[in-house]
C-alpha cells in the first residue's frame, strides 16, 4: 500500500470501531478491527494513551504491525499496544487467504442467544438478504469463552470458523472475517439482526421457523454496490 492508502485505510477501520460502538456491538473499549496490508503485516486498532473506547476511535488509533505484533515500521508502537487478542486477527489471515479484513466484537444478544440455545439461523427473508444467506450456510460457535491472546487458541477458533465469514465465541462475542472492512463489520451487523429478531420471537412466545428453501433461492444478489456500498454509506451517514 501507499502512504496514501495507508492514511486511507487507518479511516476505514477507525470509521468501522465507530460504526461497531454506534450499533451496540462493541460499545465500550472492547473490541477491534484489522486489515491486511501485505503478506507479512496488517494494520489494526491499537490502545493509545488516552483510550477513550471505540466510539472515539480516530485514524491514529490505527498501528501497522506484522503477523507477530511487531512494529510494521519505524515508530508505530509507540504510545501504543496491540490488542491482547491480536492473535485472533493473525491466525485468521495466516490462514484464510480471502480474507483480508477481521473484526472482533461484543454483541450482547448475540452472546445471550448463544448462551440460551439459540443458533443463528435463516428466519428472515427479504428483511436482510445478505444476513439471510450467511445464516443460511451454517453459523459456527467457538465453545470456549477465553481470550484468544495466543496462537493455539486463535488456531481452535480459526477451525471452528472454516470456510464460513462469521463465528460465534461462547459467553464472549462474534469474529468476522471478510474480503473488506465493510463486508466484515456488516455481516456482524446481520448476526446481530438475527439474534436480536430471535430473542424477539421468543420472547413473545413465538418459535423460530426457517424461511423455506425456495424462498431463500429466490432472493436476489443485489451485488456489492447495493449490498455493501449503499449500505455502508448508510452506517457512515448515522454516525453524524
Amino acid at each position: 500500500m501507499t502512504t496514501t492508502s495507508l492514511a486511507e485505510s487507518r479511516q476505514l477501520i477507525a470509521d468501522a470501531c465507530r460504526v461497531l460502538a454506534a450499533r451496540g456491538l462493541s460499545d465500550a473499549h472492547l473490541g477491534h478491527v484489522s486489515l491486511r496490508v501485505d503478506a507479512e503485516r496488517l494494520l489494526v486498532r491499537c490502545r493509545g494513551p488516552q483510550e477513550r473506547g471505540l466510539a472515539w476511535t480516530t485514524a491514529d488509533d490505527v498501528r501497522l504491525v506484522d503477523l507477530d505484533g511487531q512494529p510494521g515500521a519505524e515508530g508505530e508502537l509507540d504510545g501504543w499496544s496491540v490488542p491482547n487478542e491480536l492473535p485472533l486477527h493473525t491466525e485468521i489471515l495466516r490462514t484464510r487467504p480471502d480474507v483480508q479484513a477481521v473484526v472482533h466484537a461484543h454483541p450482547p444478544e448475540v452472546v445471550a442467544a448463544d448462551l440460551a440455545g439459540v443458533a443463528i439461523r435463516p428466519i428472515l427473508g427479504a428483511f436482510d438478504i445478505p444476513g439471510a444467506k450467511l445464516a443460511a450456510g451454517g453459523v459456527p460457535v467457538y465453545p470456549s469463552s477465553v481470550l484468544i491472546r495466543d496462537r493455539v487458541r486463535a488456531a481452535e477458533m480459526t477451525a471452528a470458523l472454516g470456510g464460513r465469514p462469521v463465528v460465534l465465541l461462547r459467553a464472549h462475542g462474534l469474529t468476522s472475517a471478510a474480503s473488506s472492512v465493510p463486508t466484515a463489520v456488516l455481516q456482524a451487523v446481520s448476526v446481530d439482526t438475527l439474534a436480536r429478531m430471535s430473542l424477539t420471537v421468543l420472547g413473545a412466545g413465538g418459535r423460530l421457523v426457517d424461511v423455506p428453501p425456495d424462498d431463500l433461492a429466490e432472493l436476489p444478489d443485489l451485488g456489492p454496490g447495493f449490498n455493501e456500498g449503499v449500505a455502508w454509506r448508510h452506517e457512515l451517514a448515522r454516525l453524524g
